[in-house]
């Protein structure tokens, strides 16, 4: 069912945020608590709850279509030469508090390891 997230509700532009990136399949958008100077959330725009529900054979071409999409807004970003950092979270103890799968980018600082 579209429309359960706020994410879904991003898509569906019926509330705003800062688009930085969009296609047919992928959203992209600025992160309103963002913990490095770039926090882009890239997101499908179909509803998948957490990475335990990727099938390869049937996202695969939307997790490489997440990937190029992280690619070229780092480099819109220019943080594509220092590097940057790309995180899905997963569940509760994995820190995702929107089910809705999305991948974080995160540059333009240092990035610590481990993360948290």
């Amino acid at each position: 069912m579209m429309g359960t997230t706020i994410f879904s509700k991003i898509i569906n532009r019926e509330i705003p945020a800062n688009i930085v990136y969009e296609t047919e399949n992928v959203l992209a958008f600025r992160d309103i608590n963002p913990q490095a100077p770039t926090h882009i959330l890239i997101i499908p725009k179909i509803e998948i709850p957490t990475v335990r529900e990727i099938n390869g054979r049937e996202h695969g071409l939307l997790l490489g279509e997440m990937i190029d999409a992280a690619n070229f807004i780092a480099k819109e970003e220019n943080i594509d030469k220092e590097g940057f950092r790309l995180v899905f979270n997963c569940g509760d103890n994995g820190g995702q508090e929107v089910y809705h799968l999305h991948m974080h980018l995160l540059g333009g600082r240092k990035m610590n390891w481990p993360p948290g």
